[in-house]
C-alpha cells in the first residue's frame, strides 16, 4: 500500500510548497526518497487562484461610514456582503523549485472614494510573492490621481503557516488567514492614514498547482573560432614624473549648520491635551484619571520622559513618554485611556502616536495626530529643545478610535487638536520649562485608577463601537 500512495503524498507535499514557497527541505526530502528520479524542473505552474483579503476592516467601516463614502470591486474582483472582504480571482503564476519563490497575479481591482473627505484610491493588478516564510502583497495602486506601479503593499508572515490547512476543489490548496502589515510604500499610498507596520486584515490564498512550466528549446550553439595567440606586449614608455600637487587650503566650516545635538537625551516631558472640547464634555458627568507619573496641568496633561533620540543638526526627534490619561463617562457609555505616547519628528513635519485602550481591547501605536513643524526650532536653549505649542491635527487613525458602529465617529480627519509641547533635555540637571498655568489643583487621582481594567456599565462602548453610545451625545460637544 505505502508504494501506491506514494504519488498522492508527494504531490500534496509539492502543492504545499508550490502554494506558500515553502519550507527549502520539502523538495530535497522529496529529492531524497526518490533520489534514481531526475531533478524536478526549474519552474511549476500555478493556475485558478484566488486571493481574499479586505485590506483593513477599520477602513472599509471608515469609508462606508462616517466618510460617506463607496467602495467599488471589478475586473475580477468581487466583495462579500456586509462590507466584507475581496476575492481576486483568475491567479496565474509560477513555483520556482529552486529558489522555492511563488509569484502568482491575480485579476480585479477595488476603488475606495469619499467626495466629503476628498480620496480616491483604487487597488489594482494585485500580486502575491513568497520566498520561504516571508512575502509581499504588491499592487498598482492610484492615489487621486498619482499612481504608484508595483509596489508592496502589505508584508506578508508565513512563519504560522502550516502544510495541509484545508483543501479545495481539484486539488486546490487553502492557506487562511495569513497575517499582513502595512509597509511604508503602502503607508505612502495610503496618504499617510497610517502607520508602517500597522495590522491589515489577514489574507487567504488558495492555489491549484499544474504542471511544469514549458522552456524555450535551445539552438545549437556556433562553434567558435579558435582564438589567435596573442602577441607580447611591448614594454611601455616610462612616464615622466610628475609634480607635486600643492596642498590644498582646508575648507571653512559652514557658517549656517545648525549646530549638533550633543548625544544622550537625559530629560523631557510631553505636554498636551487631547482636545479641549473633549474634555468640557467629560467634565460634565464623567472623569479624567491620570497615573504612571502623568500630571493634570490646566490645558491638559503633562507626561513623563522615558527615552529619546535627538538630532538637532538634522532636526529629527524620535521620544517616548510614560504615564497615562483615561477618560470615563459611565453614563455614556465612555472608557478610554491614552498611554505610550510618542512624538517623531522629522524637519516640518511630525506624528503623535499612543496607544489606545477601550473595553474592545488596545490598539497600539495609533498614529493619532499630524504635527506641524514648521513654525519651531531644533536649536537647543540652555541644553534644553523647546518645541512650544506645536498645531495638531486628527489623522483618519486617530479618528477611528472615536467611533461607533451606529453614528460613525463625532470627529473627522484634519480636525484641531490641542498644541503639543515637547521639551528635551541634554544635560542632567537643565530646567524643563514649566508647562502654562503650571499644575491644576486637586487632582483627585491614584495611581491604581487609570490602570485598572474598569468597566463603564454595559462594558461596551457604543454597542460595539468605541465612544458616544447610541445617542450621538459626544458630536454635539463642538470643535
Amino acid at each position: 500500500m505505502a508504494a501506491t500512495r506514494r504519488p498522492m503524498t508527494l504531490a500534496a507535499a509539492v502543492a504545499t510548497a508550490v502554494a506558500l514557497g515553502a519550507s527549502v527541505l520539502t523538495l530535497p526530502a522529496l529529492a531524497a526518497d526518490r533520489g534514481a528520479e531526475k531533478p524536478a524542473p526549474p519552474k511549476l505552474e500555478l493556475k485558478d487562484g484566488t486571493l481574499q483579503w479586505g485590506v483593513k476592516e477599520s477602513f472599509r467601516k471608515y469609508v462606508m461610514g462616517m466618510a460617506h463614502g463607496k467602495i467599488e470591486a471589478k475586473g475580477g474582483a468581487t466583495q462579500a456582503a456586509d462590507n466584507g472582504v475581496f476575492t481576486f480571482s483568475g491567479g496565474l503564476g509560477t513555483y520556482d523549485t529552486g529558489t522555492h519563490a511563488t509569484d502568482t497575479a491575480f485579476k480585479g481591482s477595488v476603488r475606495f472614494t469619499s467626495a466629503l473627505h476628498k480620496f480616491d484610491i483604487s487597488i489594482a493588478d494585485v500580486k502575491v510573492r513568497t520566498q520561504g516564510k516571508t512575502g509581499a502583497i504588491r499592487a498598482d495602486v492610484t492615489l487621486n490621481g498619482a499612481v504608484q506601479n508595483d509596489i508592496d503593499l502589505a508584508r506578508l508572515d508565513l512563519s504560522a503557516v502550516r502544510p495541509g490547512q484545508g483543501g479545495g476543489e481539484g486539488g486546490a490548496m487553502v492557506f487562511k488567514d495569513i497575517p499582513t502589515t502595512l509597509t511604508e510604500k503602502g503607508a505612502k499610498a495610503f496618504n499617510g492614514m497610517y502607520e508602517k507596520g500597522a495590522q491589515l486584515d489577514p489574507a487567504t490564498l488558495t492555489v491549484t498547482p499544474g504542471g511544469p512550466v514549458p522552456g524555450k528549446p535551445t539552438e545549437p550553439s556556433t562553434p567558435t573560432e579558435p582564438t589567435k595567440p596573442a602577441e607580447t606586449p611591448k614594454p611601455p614608455k616610462p612616464s615622466k614624473p610628475s609634480k607635486p600637487s600643492k596642498p590644498s587650503k582646508p575648507s571653512k566650516p559652514s557658517e549656517r549648520a545648525e549646530p549638533r545635538q550633543p548625544a544622550g537625551v537625559v530629560d523631557g516631558s510631553l505636554s498636551w491635551g487631547l482636545k479641549e472640547s473633549f474634555r468640557t464634555y467629560i467634565s460634565t458627568g464623567g472623569e479624567a484619571t491620570v497615573a504612571g507619573g502623568a500630571k493634570k496641568i490646566s490645558d491638559g496633561y503633562r507626561f513623563p520622559y522615558a527615552k529619546a533620540d535627538l538630532d538637532s543638526g538634522a532636526k529629527k526627534i524620535d521620544a517616548s513618554f510614560g504615564g497615562s490619561v483615561r477618560f470615563t463617562y459611565k453614563a455614556h457609555g465612555i472608557d478610554m485611556k491614552f498611554s505610550d505616547l510618542k512624538v517623531r519628528a522629522n524637519g516640518a513635519k511630525g506624528t503623535l502616536l499612543a496607544d489606545v485602550t477601550t473595553p474592545k481591547g488596545t490598539n497600539n501605536d495609533v498614529r493619532f495626530a499630524a504635527l506641524d513643524l514648521s513654525g519651531v526650532s531644533y536649536r537647543p536653549k540652555n541644553d534644553v529643545v523647546h518645541l512650544d505649542k506645536v498645531p495638531a491635527t486628527l489623522t483618519a487613525a486617530g479618528a477611528e478610535q472615536f467611533a461607533n458602529d451606529t453614528t460613525g465617529s463625532p470627529y473627522k480627519p484634519g480636525e484641531k487638536l490641542d498644541p503639543v509641547t515637547v521639551a528635551l533635555a541634554s544635560k542632567a540637571g537643565a530646567t524643563l520649562p514649566e508647562a502654562d498655568g503650571g499644575e491644576a489643583g486637586g487632582t483627585g487621582t491614584s495611581g491604581t485608577g487609570a490602570t485598572g481594567t474598569g468597566t463603564t456599565g454595559s462594558g461596551s462602548v457604543g454597542g460595539g463601537g468605541t465612544v458616544g453610545g447610541g445617542t450621538g451625545t459626544l458630536a454635539a460637544t463642538g470643535s
